[in-house]
């Protein structure tokens, strides 16, 4: 029987494979002069040239396909006289699974030309046979394997938590409502009557279940889909999207802070030693599309794992754009005052130009801003909050050591206006052997976005949840 082969493994495995026999199936990317065909089936940005036979069934093979075209070939692997490429294939035999109408092809993003990203979103359920976008896949692939890596590696128990929720974690934004009930404009629904007897609405976080989860087994983890129903059309920001949630138990902000930049450098160095192949494919379409300097994308990534992350509290993070925009008449839209939340132009000023792109970790905000489950301070005025800033990204982490003190919560959770009524369980924890506690949350489509260098989130996601778009 001949053995079956991905277009990587021959090429990885191509001088101890050479005169013997194979199969390899793909999809052609290219043909020329009437004998080369360019192969390539997903499991590597490299491609494999077969070489057509001269009998007449190869003949009128070529005289059929197109790009496109799904093929399977077998072969003898031969060492390749040309400079490209260590192995090509000497083919024995072809089939066609099936060919692409060259009048369709010519309305599709699988032309041989470059194409706008605007333009392969159109086609999302195509942009997966496109270089870029491959890349792109197998790069979030190994992200998202990583970091199930780390965690299992350090003790964490994964978690998953429930996308149907009765309410919103954060106190603020809006959530997509969920409703089997049929009813028409101004009419009220009858909750009663609905399929779970009350309002629901999906996820915008698994935090508040993982933080029970972690009362009990130590150290714990969600990855998983959550929605947020804002109508912002920014190029950092999805309707749906993935999260990652670490929640520890006997962990203190200290603690939390150094398990972000660990785990941060960690999925980094990862993809630098596994994804070099992707990683400097898509370097090159940045230098060349972006007009970005060469080896920017690589060195965007070395500055990462190169540097401790930078460690300021809120206060001293206002006093210094303070002083940075009198010293050096910067005009920002928002006012810097104490107490304010901090705005995008804000955080990239204090990551891309005051720290020269290293990443920043701030800590210690006014309550007033924060979430009611976050510890207060001593002071009475902060609480044990800490967001790490990437450059270009801005916020890519957020998280804060939880107010473990059942009176404090409370208390919290009145000052905000939270329903205890449906919170009832989540206050009820810290009854029952409370512990200090800590986590964070990170988005992960922000992450792929930073490590493959994209300018905009909707091309590291297969396929787009945002405002007026639910194709696909």
């Amino acid at each position: 029987m001949i053995k079956k082969y991905s277009v990587k493994e021959l090429l990885n495995q191509g001088k101890f494979l050479l005169n013997k026999k194979v199969l390899v199936e793909g999809w052609i990317r290219s043909f020329r002069y009437s004998i080369f065909i360019t192969l390539n089936d997903g499991s590597t940005i490299q491609n494999l040239q077969i070489i057509l036979s001269t009998n007449k069934l190869d003949k009128i093979i070529m005289k059929k396909i197109t790009i496109g075209s799904s093929i399977r070939v077998i072969g003898i692997v031969k060492k390749s006289i040309g400079k490209k490429q260590y192995i090509e294939l000497q083919s024995l035999d072809i089939t066609i699974y099936e060919l692409v109408n060259p009048k369709i092809l010519q309305k599709s993003i699988l032309q041989p030309k470059r194409h706008s990203f605007e333009k392969l979103r159109e086609q999302a359920h195509l942009r997966f046979q496109t270089n870029i976008f491959s890349c792109i896949m197998r790069i979030r692939h190994h992200i998202a394997f990583c970091i199930h890596k780390y965690f299992h590696e350090h003790g964490f128990f994964y978690l998953h938590t429930p996308i149907i929720t009765t309410s919103n974690c954060e106190g603020t934004g809006k959530m997509f409502q969920i409703t089997t009930m049929d009813f028409k404009k101004n009419q009220l629904i009858d909750y009663a009557k609905d399929f779970f007897k009350c309002k629901t609405y999906l996820s915008v976080s698994g935090q508040l279940e993982a933080e029970t989860a972690s009362l009990g087994l130590g150290k714990v983890y969600t990855f998983g889909p959550v929605f947020r129903a804002e109508n912002s059309n920014t190029s950092r920001h999805l309707s749906e999207f993935w999260m990652i949630e670490p929640e520890i138990a006997f962990y203190h902000l200290e603690e939390n802070i150094n398990l972000a930049e660990k785990f941060l450098k960690f999925i980094i160095k990862y993809i630098v030693e596994n994804n070099m192949e992707d990683l400097i494919f898509l370097n090159q379409c940045l230098e060349k599309w972006k007009k970005k300097k060469k080896n920017y994308l690589l060195e965007k990534l070395e500055l990462i794992l190169k540097f401790p992350f930078k460690k300021i509290s809120y206060t001293e993070t206002i006093k210094i754009l303070d002083q940075e925009e009198k010293k050096k008449n910067i005009k920002f839209s928002h006012p810097i005052m104490w107490g304010m939340d901090l705005q995008s132009e804000h955080e990239q000023y204090l990551v891309d130009k005051y720290f020269k792109k290293i990443p920043v970790i701030i800590f210690d905000y006014p309550c007033s801003i924060k979430a009611f489950y976050m510890r207060m301070n001593n002071d009475g005025k902060t609480v044990r909050a800490m967001d790490v800033l990437f450059p270009e990204i801005g916020e890519i982490i957020g998280g804060s050591q939880r107010e473990e003190r059942y009176d404090m919560l409370l208390q919290r959770m009145k000052d905000t206006n939270i329903d205890i009524n449906k919170l009832w369980w989540y206050l009820d924890t810290r009854r029952f052997g409370s512990v200090p506690h800590s986590g964070f949350g990170l988005g992960f489509d922000r992450l792929v976005q930073f490590i493959t260098g994209m300018n905009n989130i909707r091309d590291v996601i297969p396929f787009p949840r945002t405002p007026n778009n639910a194709e696909f």
